[in-house]
């Protein structure tokens, strides 16, 4: 009669089975750049057994997001002393999860380009303390609102996180974190992630602008040509420092007429008694976004086998505001929801319009989940170079 295995060799193979099979999800997340064959062979059998597809979308498997409130998911809902928050009613009235610190009613861009990159999951919020461990190998998002590109940007709204910071949180907290999950290095893993950058914004309605304004003297400030220079540079190290992490593919969000929003137009009113748009931040914006598009070519010698994609967003919304109708919207220039005292945030508990898909902006600075559907399509499949640059994303991933 033959001899039964005994339990405890049977524990023994299926741990093993369990171990290889963990090994192997681990190496999909990380650079088939490795030489060893057996490595190679299960890599192989991966992309086999999946349809074309899904091994399409598989090359990316998460995002790391960086920016302002345009796309920050909840980063300040855990912000003790930010005056900048989207948690509370009306914000997320068209959102499955409701409030959660998404500056617009619905989706945002980040989690629109998700559903267009068919990731399946919501990005988490950094400084939520949930996330961690297994919850950060398919990004994080470390956007904070009313923060920018310059450290003293936000101090009008308390607590934000800097760009700068940001960085510091994905290098310090994160990545020794996602190494450990995935079992190999960043240079080995990060190429199969996206970088989404969207910043700037801030560093001129909250910054710039409001220095100047309260200057006595013209000779007190820098001129506007220069604090872009600025800018760029220190958003040209932040991305060559994401690089010599192991960054490999970068989306670069332009920023919007800012001039255009409800509370750019409010002021405008009262200073100047202008209705129209606030012509000197849009001024402001387009130079930014010139100089932003054009580092796209100027960085590449500095980074090597890197993908950088300029998404024109600025293009986008005015051509809503130029022609509302033609896209569908009916109102250009209002809030959409109630806004508070201050003219940029929805008022807690406030009323909405009736239809927020005829409205472009939500807020007095933020566009509806509508919008936000446009600039995402647009950024993932458009074929126009003035809308974005030189790729699109659909291209970027593939790459």
């Amino acid at each position: 009669m033959p001899k039964r295995a005994s339990p405890n060799l049977l524990l023994l193979c299926l741990f093993s089975l369990l171990a290889y099979g963990f090994l192997q999800l681990s190496c999909c997340y990380c650079s088939s750049s490795s030489s060893s064959s057996t490595t190679t062979t299960t890599r192989e059998v991966v992309v086999v057994k999946r349809s074309e597809d899904e091994n399409h979308n598989n090359k990316i498997k998460g995002m790391f997001v960086f920016g302002s409130s345009l796309v920050d998911n909840g980063n300040n809902n855990f912000l003790q002393v930010s005056m900048a928050k989207a948690d509370y009613s009306p914000y997320g009235i068209d959102f499955p999860l409701g409030p959660s610190g998404r500056f617009t009613n619905g989706k945002n861009v980040i989690d629109l380009l998700g559903d267009k990159l068919k990731l399946g999951y919501y990005i988490p919020p950094f400084t939520n303390p949930s996330t961690k461990g297994t919850k950060v190998v398919h990004g994080v998002n470390y956007a904070s609102g009313g923060s920018g590109i310059l450290d003293d940007t936000g101090s009008l709204a308390g607590q934000v996180i800097s760009l700068s910071q940001q960085m510091r949180n994905f290098e310090e907290v994160t990545l020794p974190d996602l190494n450990a999950q995935l079992g190999c290095s960043s240079r080995e893993s990060l190429p199969n992630y996206l970088f989404v950058v969207g910043s700037g914004g801030n560093d001129y309605s909250f910054n710039y602008f409001l220095r100047k304004s309260s200057s006595s003297s013209s000779s007190n400030y820098t001129s506007i040509e220069a604090f872009t220079s600025n800018l760029i540079t220190k958003l040209s190290g932040q991305l060559k420092r994401l690089y010599d992490m192991g960054g490999r593919k970068f989306v670069l969000m332009s920023l919007n007429p800012i001039g255009c929003t409800p509370m750019a137009k409010a002021m405008h009113l009262r200073e100047k008694n202008n209705k129209g748009c606030n012509q000197k931040l849009n001024q402001a914006a387009h130079l930014f976004n010139t100089h932003l598009k054009s580092l796209v070519d100027v960085i590449k010698p500095r980074m090597p086998a890197s993908n950088l994609v300029y998404v024109n967003s600025y293009k986008v919304i005015r051509d809503i505001i130029r022609n509302p109708s033609f896209t569908g919207f009916s109102d250009s220039s209002n809030p959409c929801c109630e806004v508070a005292t201050t003219g940029v945030l929805c008022k807690r508990g406030g009323s909405t319009c009736t239809n927020r898909t005829h409205n472009v902006f939500f807020d007095g600075l933020h566009p509806t989940e509508a919008v936000n559907e446009l600039i995402a399509r647009n950024a993932y499949a458009s074929n126009l170079e003035n809308e974005v640059y030189p790729i699109n994303i659909k291209e970027l991933v593939r790459m």
